[in-house]
């Protein structure tokens, strides 16, 4: 079945083994392509194309195939396109992985071929994985549909800290304070810092005891430097709000 025709493999493809026939290919392959189809799963097809012979007919390249019902292909089954660019130029080397398919009904897929030769350097067969996103793109629209979202204003509405004691609720809220200043506080300066204690006030977080202590120790500042920081803060407030 091999072309009979010299074919200088490319420089990038070395061949560690080549097959005469593509009987030899599917006799060691066809075991492979029912593991990896079991291990894939039903949407995970496994194709064997013979592309041997000095006239292919494309038309016509399937010669083992699992889990078919993936493209709706059988044995006698057609190449694909790149099968056409294969054979007009076999010296160069078309091994891909993970590459980008698309099934006659737009489903999308994850594709991988491989090229066997012969000790001409001629393709001969090419097996090829083909698997279904389609699943998989439809659980994750399930989860994204189950997982909270973020309408627009939600970052004006309350966060709920639940954790198991009131100093780690109060490091939850300074955390997320800081969070959304958008700054390290290595890189915050002044209006930063106060930003902070503003928004910590207005949640009431200063309610708690010692709670002064603890944001300035986080904000890198001392308690007193924290309450003046405050004062100017709730006055810069009063200001702007008439008060």
């Amino acid at each position: 079945m091999s072309t009979g025709s010299e074919v200088t493999p490319s420089a990038h493809s070395p061949y560690a083994r080549t097959y005469e026939s593509t009987d030899e290919v599917i006799e060691v392959f066809r075991p492979v392509m029912r593991a990896i189809a079991a291990a894939g799963g039903p949407s995970c097809e496994v194709v064997l194309h013979d592309l041997s012979g000095a006239d292919v007919d494309l038309g016509h390249t399937i010669i083992a195939i699992e889990n078919g019902q993936v493209t709706g292909r059988d044995v006698g089954g057609p190449s694909t396109n790149l099968g056409v660019g294969v054979l007009h130029d076999q010296s160069a080397d078309h091994d891909a992985f993970g590459y980008r398919g698309v099934a006659r009904d737009g489903r999308e897929l994850r594709c991988s071929s491989i090229y066997f030769r012969n000790t001409s350097g001629a393709v001969i067969a090419a097996l090829c994985i083909n698997v279904d996103l389609s699943p998989i793109q439809q659980a994750k629209a399930l989860l994204d549909g189950l997982a909270p979202s973020d309408p627009p204003g939600a970052g004006d509405r309350p966060h709920e800290f639940i954790e198991s004691d009131l100093v780690s609720v109060m490091d939850a809220m300074i955390a997320e304070a800081i969070r959304l200043v958008g700054k390290p506080v290595e890189q915050m300066n002044r209006d930063d810092r106060m930003n902070v204690l503003m928004r910590l006030d207005k949640q009431g977080a200063l309610q708690m005891k010692k709670s002064v202590e603890r944001i300035g120790a986080r904000l890198g500042i001392s308690r007193v430097t924290a309450y003046a920081y405050l004062d100017e803060a709730r006055n810069r407030t009063s200001a702007v709000s008439g008060d």
